[in-house]
């Protein structure tokens, strides 16, 4: 039996584009001598559809269109993801499903019994979960179908378990001889290595070939990066799928031999990949071609423009530079170079006109009062409303350029540099903001000036304003993030850990803490660390909750 991976790229709700899709690879799968192909979880609708699924017509468009589906692929098998519906006395309205399509109709359909509900799934808010699963046969090979997180509970390699039922063992011991997995896996960094290793242990414990076909494409805040496979029973790696990239990937299970494909190294090198493909995905699946940015000279505003390129292409983004009554002229001047080599339109708006007029208006309201950040923050309220009307007339989407250090610690101006439709850089830590930038270089010919580098990082805000004012060094502070948000460690054991003084870390702790409400109202950002700010990361805005 040849089996094909359909990696491919979902919108979700195009019922019928995702199925044109299906459709077309089944058909370049079917020439190329496979008998089967796989296609990732909820590939019909696109994934993760979250509220849709309360929606009648929602769950009927997933039945229609999957006779649809059966009717187009004749003289190939299909394996694809669905949203099922519920008996009408049932807690849910929706089941996760897989379906087996032969012949113009639907031969077999495997529910999905391990809902994750943790980090940015939701899955048992949606899904009634499966009390049991069936084996099916494929060309007189016994076949275990499983829904992505089913395979994600072997208790030999998972110190702790989210669930009491391990659906792998339980088809395998049922007769199981051949494993396959339709995903809709998100990327984050290092998630690739341990998704590899996971489905490596299974094959060996098991000693059965590992099929595994995930979604790729950006939707909303996540990324799923693809990197399909297919593992033989000794756990080596005999088919595998390009990363962040749609693709196909056949494999014969008589010789055992498939496609490898050249995928991209765990690392830096993938979070860039992730960031490309996010930005391009959300920014044309929201119905958007262009975008703007403000371009102020600084670090973030330039791997973000850098980015954008390589995410639109330079024809599709606009660089806004509004130079203040702080902003040093080499900012503005590595702000142009940098326009200029990227080959993207530049705007230069200056704010000092309008500035003057917000201080006359409220000179009566602020008499008596000392000037201090209200005015700094009116700065960036003004960039803010600048690049909105921009963007109404443009027809183009922001992109706010903010990183996760400052998201974390409030740093950043709501209604202000905060503005825009996608926060590109708020999982990206600000030293990580830097490896990022050398990496666009090498790829876009140095189009980030040198002196953007080496500068000490600043909003410009007021006179010789440095972020280290207010800030500790990045270098001290991002570990010291990473250790709360991301591990959820309290300030005493990071204090002990990085030696640092442990008042330090209760003043970045509570700075944290006490800027939710920031966070919450700010543009989506693309995930890429284990523990973004967003959807997956969820503490009320009023509480009086303090770490010690």
């Amino acid at each position: 039996m040849k089996l094909a991976l359909g990696q491919i790229n979902t919108t979700v709700g195009d019922f019928s584009g995702n199925r044109k899709k299906m459709t077309a690879f089944a058909a370049r799968a079917k020439s190329a001598g496979a008998s089967l192909i796989l296609f990732p979880e909820l590939a019909l609708c696109g994934y993760p559809p979250r509220d849709l699924v309360q929606k009648p017509d929602f769950l009927q468009r997933n039945c229609t269109e999957l006779q649809r589906l059966a009717q187009d692929t004749i003289g190939i098998r299909v394996i694809c993801g669905f949203v099922g519906a519920t008996p009408p006395d049932s807690a849910r309205t929706a089941t996760n499903c897989a379906a087996m399509l032969e012949g113009c109709e639907v031969r077999f359909v495997q529910q999905k019994m391990l809902l994750p509900n943790y980090d940015v799934f939701d899955e048992a808010r949606h899904f009634l979960p499966a009390s049991s699963q069936q084996l099916m046969t494929l060309d007189s090979v016994t076949t275990a179908l499983t829904i992505c997180e089913d395979v994600w509970n072997d208790k030999e390699y998972w110190k702790k378990r989210y669930y009491s039922r391990d659906p792998v063992e339980e088809l395998v011991q049922g007769g199981g001889r051949l494993l396959l997995n339709i995903s809709a896996s998100p990327y984050s960094l290092g998630k690739r290595i341990q998704r590899r290793e996971m489905l490596q242990a299974l094959a060996i414990k098991h000693r059965v070939p590992v099929a595994l076909v995930n979604l790729v494409g950006g939707n909303d805040s996540l990324v799923f990066d693809g990197s399909s496979c297919v593992i033989d029973a000794l756990g080596v790696v005999r088919a595998e799928a390009a990363a962040f990239e749609e693709d196909l990937v056949l494999f014969d299970l008589d010789t055992n031999t498939g496609d490898m494909h050249q995928a991209i190294p765990e690392g830096l090198g993938s979070v860039y990949h992730a960031l490309i493909l996010g930005t391009r995905d959300y920014v044309r699946k929201c119905g958007f071609s262009r975008v703007l940015i403000g371009l102020s000279g600084g670090i973030d505003s330039a791997i973000t423009a850098a980015l954008a390129v390589e995410a639109l292409g330079a024809e599709n983004v606009t660089g806004v530079a509004m130079p203040g009554p702080y902003n040093s002229p080499d900012s503005l001047e590595d702000a142009a170079v940098m326009a200029q080599r990227l080959g993207i339109k530049f705007l230069e708006l200056p704010i000092a006109s309008p500035f003057s007029a917000y201080l006359e208006t409220l000179a009566p309201a602020f008499a008596g009062r000392a000037a201090d950040v209200t005015e700094e923050n009116l700065q960036s309220r003004i960039r803010g409303t600048m690049l909105m009307a921009l963007s109404n007339k443009y027809q183009a989407l922001v992109l706010s350029t903010g990183n996760k250090s400052e998201m974390a610690v409030g740093y950043a101006t709501i209604y202000g540099d905060m503005c825009g439709g996608l926060a590109v850089l708020a999982d990206i830590p600000k030293t990580m903001v830097y490896d990022l930038s050398r990496i666009a270089n090498t790829r876009l010919k140095n189009a980030i000036p040198e002196r953007v580098f080496t500068k000490a990082p600043s909003a410009e805000l007021r006179p010789n304003q440095k972020d280290c004012d207010s800030l500790p060094a990045y270098e001290i502070l991002d570990p010291v993030l990473k250790a709360y948000i991301e591990d959820f460690e309290g300030p005493a054991t990071i204090a002990k850990d990085l030696n640092l003084p442990l008042e330090l870390v209760r003043d970045i702790s509570c700075r944290v803490d006490r800027n939710e409400y920031k966070r919450q109202q700010a543009a989506p950002g693309i995930r890429v660390t284990s523990k973004a700010f967003g959807v997956g990361r969820r503490f009320p805005i009023a509480q009086k909750y303090g770490a010690n």
